[in-house]
């Protein structure tokens, strides 16, 4: 009946709740639940679950007034990177009075102008999260699981062991850049049954904190990230080799670490799947303990690593049979010997990046072709010495190849791209970069042969010209699409791609200098739900195809421009009072009105503040 409010009057406020739960996946529905009523908010408050907000501005004040409203907090991430203006966005006030309001909006102006301010360390660290917000979070939210405190320099073991005596249901603790000391992480151990731990850039803790952390909550962790701590050595991989013996995941970023410390985890943590290593120090004896142990490897990812060789890698490749995730960055000597080994003891392989290993030549991706039937994503960044013949026999063999991407593969023509094409007709990206022997025919194979693409790139590929787009634009559901610096494309191949790709929302044109206004205004008729264009260093644009393009694509979230002559203020202003959902605008200082920086100087971002 109309006027009649039955929801609030008949149903109970545990059905309400039922149905709020059904859509507290969405952050947007969320909040426009909780506007409704004040019963709705209260609703909205007991059960919000996830929170996300910046450390930086007061932020002790913010958290404390956060834990007030919203008691069911279970995942709450804290990051001093986060621009102050996010923090106050997520709070509803539909019950607060005007002049409530507008002190509100004094103090977050109050935030922004200490942000740009040049004041010394001491005054802009007070307005970071400190011990004080992190008790308060603390006694707030007891039933907190995930907590995530990125760059808080201003936390110490205090606030940590406020964390650890209230929240005992504690299971993920993400520390990245935080100067947490020995003692609170030993508190967090002794409370928490710790389940995935991170200590990216924690430089105040040493073997000490990790060896008490380890001893006590060992049995429960799965995983553990540490990059960058300069006293963490071989002795706290020793003590997690001895107490965590349910460890699946490891990332280690460090110099200290020696075969010693990796070789111990080998045999202690046996059911471990996922490894990361960037350790200058580790050879081959610690690659074949982790060969020989760890038979249930799925992950290996190795970077900049100067001191193993294919005799390590090898080992992997013979002993970890389920391997299905394999990163090779910057590994100077190994060969086709191991990336053989690899392919003939890991069949179920189904991801493979190859990056920088200069030895690596054509015969060790043919035998990945050969041997891997479940490869899905393949990548061969900066591999010169690869030749079209490896990549014939990834089409041959891996016919569920959903991924490919291309850095500066010389060697690399059409004719591999049309094998690629016509066997692997499952490929949904397809990522190109400076490949300077690949032109129209191999491309307009692809947009032929594989009707499920949907993201490309063909950047610096200056033989891909308009005929090439002219044929994914009638093949390819796009929706992510990448042509800068392909000087041959002009007005015909965007405006191909604007008509048969009505799904498109990322769009990068840059450094096209034949482009005009015709190709924005076909984008703007044909692309509705466009959110991300870049429109830099392409001289013949003008203010009239901006208007174009921003009448027809309504829901442009990123755009960026620099280095367009022919673009003005006046466009600019366009761009701005035409986007209503415009986050990112990147322009030149210089072409920005007055009004146009009052109006939206929280989007603007300048590569060049003078030219």
């Amino acid at each position: 009946m109309r006027g009649a409010d039955l929801i609030n009057t008949k149903l109970p406020a545990d059905i309400v709740a039922c149905i709020f739960l059904r859509i507290a996946g969405s952050k947007s529905d969320c909040d426009a639940f909780s506007l409704v009523c004040r019963r709705w908010l209260a609703i909205d408050r007991s059960f919000r679950a996830t929170i996300r907000i910046g450390g930086s501005g007061r932020a002790d004040e913010v958290v404390s007034l956060l834990v007030r409203r919203f008691s069911g907090l279970r995942n709450v991430c804290i990051d001093e990177r986060l621009p102050v203006s996010s923090v106050h966005q997520i709070l509803p006030y539909p019950s607060r009075s005007r002049s409530k309001r507008r002190r509100l909006n004094s103090s977050s102006g109050d935030h922004h102008l200490i942000k740009s301010s040049v004041a010394g360390e001491s005054e802009f660290e007070q307005f970071c999260l400190t011990d004080v917000g992190l008790s308060s979070l603390a006694n707030g939210c007891k039933a907190l699981q995930n907590l995530c405190l990125i760059w808080c320099p201003n936390l110490t073991s205090s606030g940590l062991n406020s964390i650890a005596e209230n929240c005992k249901f504690l299971k993920s603790l993400d520390l990245q850049g935080c100067y947490i000391g020995d003692q609170g992480l030993i508190a967090i151990g002794q409370n928490c049954k710790l389940q995935d731990l991170n200590l990216k850039f924690c430089e105040g803790l040493t073997d000490t904190g990790l060896v008490g952390l380890a001893r006590h909550c060992g049995r429960s962790l799965k995983s553990l990230g540490i990059a960058a701590c300069a006293w963490i050595t071989d002795v706290t991989l020793e003590a997690v080799a001895f107490h965590c013996s349910s460890l699946e995941t490891l990332s280690l970023d460090s110099e200290l670490v020696m075969n010693k410390g990796l070789i111990s985890v080998a045999q202690g943590c046996r059911a471990l799947k996922g490894l990361k290593l960037q350790c200058i120090n580790i050879t081959d004896e610690a690659l074949e303990a982790v060969g020989s142990f760890c038979s249930s490897l799925e992950l290996l990812a190795l970077y900049s690593f100067q001191r193993f060789t294919d005799r390590g890698l090898s080992a992997v490749g013979n002993g970890c049979k389920n391997l299905r995730d394999l990163t090779l960055s910057d590994c100077y000597y190994i060969s086709d010997i191991s990336l053989e080994s690899v392919a003939r003891g890991c069949p179920k392989l189904k991801r493979l990046e190859i990056n920088g290993c200069h030895h690596i030549e054509t015969f060790g991706v043919e035998n990945i072709g050969k041997s891997c039937p479940e490869l899905l994503d393949l990548a061969l960044l900066y591999c010169p010495r690869i030749r079209n013949s490896a990549l014939h026999e990834i089409s041959k063999g891996c016919l569920h190849l959903q991924a490919l991407d291309l850095v500066d593969c010389s060697n690399i023509d059409d004719e591999a791209l049309c094998s690629i094409a016509k066997g692997c007709r499952n490929l949904k990206k397809l990522h190109i970069r400076r490949c300077y022997q690949v032109g129209d025919h191999g491309v307009i194979s692809v947009g032929e042969n594989c009707v499920s693409l949907t993201d490309l790139s063909l950047r610096f590929c200056d033989r891909v010209g308009d005929e090439a787009l002219i044929a994914i634009g009638q093949g390819c559901p796009l929706q992510n699409l990448n042509v800068s610096g392909c000087h041959q494309i002009t007005n015909a191949g965007i405006t191909a791609i604007a008509r048969g790709c009505p799904g498109l929302i990322c769009l990068d044109i840059s450094v096209l200098q034949n482009l005009k206004d015709i190709a924005l205004a076909e984008l703007g008729e044909g692309c509705p739900i466009l959110k991300e264009i870049v429109l830099s260093h392409c001289r013949q644009i003008t203010d009239a195809g901006l208007a174009h393009l921003v009448k027809g694509c309504t829901r442009l979230e990123t755009c960026h421009m620099v280095y367009c002559p022919s673009v003005t203020s006046s466009g600019i202003a366009t761009v701005i009072s035409s986007c209503p959902s415009l986050k990112k605008l990147l322009v030149e200082k210089g072409k920005v009105s007055e009004r146009s920086k009052r109006r939206a100087s929280s989007i603007l971002s300048y590569l060049c503040v003078d030219l």
